[in-house]
């Protein structure tokens, strides 16, 4: 049975009406500062309205995959920190975490966002490791958002440290991370047959289903992830798709250099 802070949500929606008063395709505030740890090689904050997530990117050296030896790799890790929400629990990252992260990564990679052969030390040996590990500091809804936002915006801020003598020397740097594209993740959420972005924690709670479109800077698909136990009708994929190029612009504006 739903709550009744649900109910009142989705009455809301079948009213074409939100409980922030924004409109459907309407993000919250959006604030992005980068460079704010000092100890990674890249960072990033985001907050969209009370979400709040933090990025942190720490390069290594270790061995490649077997079936991609003179590629770097990629490792993207979400934390749901719990002060962030009391539905939140300390020790390993759950189901949620888990989803976060993939998608994350998923965005990043299938747009071919790093350059990941040019992180290649020695083929088959060593190759450049970038570590992406995004930090959930407060929760208010539309998480994966945020989260790949500060990823993106974290990596086009990452340097890559000197390496000499097979020993990584941070603090000092040899040049930037390579990067070739700006992948946006951006989330529809479907509450009784309507369409809405960047939906707060009342609308999580009440989403019938979601589903996350990465798109490139040329308006490609890059992945597109489903959730939530409910469906989504052809004609709404096509309107999401729409919605996710179109928003993908303007939050690409935000962090491009």
């Amino acid at each position: 049975m739903l709550k009744a802070s649900e109910n009142y949500v989705r009455k809301l929606v079948e009213e074409n009406m939100r409980i922030d008063a924004r409109k459907f395709d309407e993000f919250r505030p959006i604030s992005i500062e980068t460079d704010i740890i000092k100890t990674a090689e890249g960072s990033a904050r985001v907050i969209i309205g009370n979400s709040h997530v933090l990025v942190g990117i720490k390069m290594s050296v270790g061995e490649p995959y077997p079936d991609a030896p003179d590629e770097g790799v990629l490792i993207v890790n979400a934390e749901l920190v719990p002060v962030a929400s009391p539905t939140f629990e300390p020790g390993p990252p759950d189901e949620n975490a888990i989803e976060i992260a993939r998608v994350i990564d998923r965005g990043i990679r299938e747009s071919q966002c790093i350059d990941l052969e040019k992180l290649c030390i020695e083929a088959g040996k060593e190759v450049w490791m970038v570590n992406v590990d995004v930090h959930v500091l407060d929760y208010d809804g539309n998480l994966i958002d945020a989260g790949a936002l500060g990823a993106i915006a974290a990596l086009l801020k990452t340097k890559i440290p000197k390496y000499e003598n097979k020993k990584v020397i941070y603090g000092e740097y040899k040049g930037e991370l390579p990067l070739r594209d700006i992948p946006i993740a951006i989330t529809i959420a479907k509450i009784s047959n309507k369409l809405l972005i960047d939906s707060n924690l009342e609308e999580d709670n009440a989403l019938d289903a979601r589903i996350t479109i990465s798109t490139n800077k040329k308006g490609e698909i890059c992945a597109v992830q489903k959730g939530g136990k409910g469906c989504f009708t052809s004609s709404e994929i096509e309107d999401a798709l729409d919605l996710s190029m179109k928003k993908g612009k303007d939050l690409r504006k935000l962090i491009e250099v």
